[in-house]
């Protein structure tokens, strides 16, 4: 037999800022196929909510290179450890302490960012988002550069960048709208207001959503937090997957607290779709693939290249204010003084030093200060 030549960059590479497995993939009769595999890769930062480090970044891209080049992959799984996200965007640490002011370093590492949507757009292998938690951020951008989306319904959705100093110019005003159509991904895109995983489905954003939320006697629940009982409000409203609000939030908080979190239901689903996946032609389904991601990549290939000058060049001014902000602040004070900086900049005030201490909270001037 012909041996087979290896495709992979760095073969015999061992990840070490994230996670790369092969899982089994089950035929039709729940059995685990021989000679077949998953490829799961997993972001593992749990502790910072799985953001990722440049590190990290290098190895997703490795990592979905090797998977698109594994003959006996059947579909790759892009999930993270832990049940509390599946990912919240770049590491805030080193935005706030490395990459704020630095305009010429951001610049690099958006080339690296780039190349992991890319990588991920141009996979041979399908690809499934697991979203176990939130998807935030930069974390709804690899997100959406998947090709499904399977979500534990406690999972949230939205983006950071107009509230903490940036724009979602990661994928997120190239993506969102095919999925969600233009008002809604505008008003997701600038206002920062998260969705549930259940009006995440409802409007087309991902395909799946799995209860994850286990009572004391092993039931599984809906998300307590969103609106499942009913799905219009008295004036014909659609309320179905809103967040609760006022008594029905406590209520929803009680609730919660004596529940357990079990991400094997959304498991079960992953593995559903991955052996649907399996009972199909792996040619049609890589050319299929490739024809419906072109939305993505045309807009994608259009816009990634000046938004990260642009994006690099914001290190100087806003972002220089949002991130530490976020990084440093307490948990009530991670934005900036919006009015005050609005105010500032009518009077045509110079984006300095001065102006980002006067804008920040005082937990995160405080941090700031001591981080020149």
């Amino acid at each position: 037999m012909t041996e087979l030549l290896s495709h992979d960059i760095l073969p015999g590479y061992e990840f070490r800022h994230i996670k790369y497995e092969t899982k089994p993939v089950l035929d039709d009769k729940g059995k685990a196929v021989d000679g077949l595999h998953q490829v799961w890769i997993s972001l593992n930062n749990e502790k910072q909510l799985n953001s990722y480090t440049t590190s990290a970044v290098k190895e997703v891209i490795l990592a979905f290179r090797r998977a698109s080049c594994d003959r006996k992959a059947s579909n790759v799984v892009f999930t993270a450890v832990g049940d509390k996200a599946f990912c919240t965007g770049g590491n805030t640490e080193e935005y706030a302490t490395y990459y704020s002011n630095r305009p010429l370093e951001y610049l690099q590492y958006m080339r690296l960012f780039n190349d992991m949507v890319t990588n991920i757009l141009i996979c041979d292998k399908p690809v499934i988002c697991r979203v176990n938690g939130m998807r935030i951020g930069g974390g709804q951008e690899i997100g959406m550069a998947c090709d499904f989306s399977v979500a534990g319904d406690h999972a949230r959705f939205g983006q950071a960048g107009p509230k903490h100093g940036s724009a979602p110019d990661g994928g997120s005003t190239d993506f969102l709208d095919i999925y969600v159509g233009f008002s809604r991904a505008v008003e997701s895109l600038v206002l920062c207001e998260p969705w549930s995983a259940h009006k995440a489905m409802r409007i087309g954003l991902v395909n799946e959503i799995a209860p994850v939320h286990k009572t004391a006697d092993g039931k599984f629940i809906p998300n307590p937090f969103a609106v499942t009982e009913r799905y219009l409000d008295d004036m014909g409203r659609v309320v179905y997957g809103e967040w609760k609000e006022g008594p029905e939030k406590d209520a929803a908080k009680a609730l919660a607290a004596k529940c357990s979190v079990d991400l094997s239901l959304l498991d079960q689903a992953v593995d559903r779709l991955a052996t649907k996946l399996l009972y199909t032609f792996p040619d049609c389904t890589r050319k299929t693939l490739e024809s419906a991601r072109k939305k993505k990549l045309m807009h994608w290939q259009q816009n990634s290249e000046s938004n990260r000058s642009w994006l690099a060049l914001n290190m100087n001014t806003e972002a220089a204010a949002g991130f530490p902000a976020f990084h440093f602040g307490d948990r009530n004070e991670r934005e900036i003084d919006f009015v005050l900086l609005r105010q500032r900049m009518a009077e045509g005030a110079r984006f300095d030093r001065q102006l980002l201490s006067d804008v920040l909270k005082p937990s995160a001037r405080a941090g700031w200060e001591k981080n020149p």
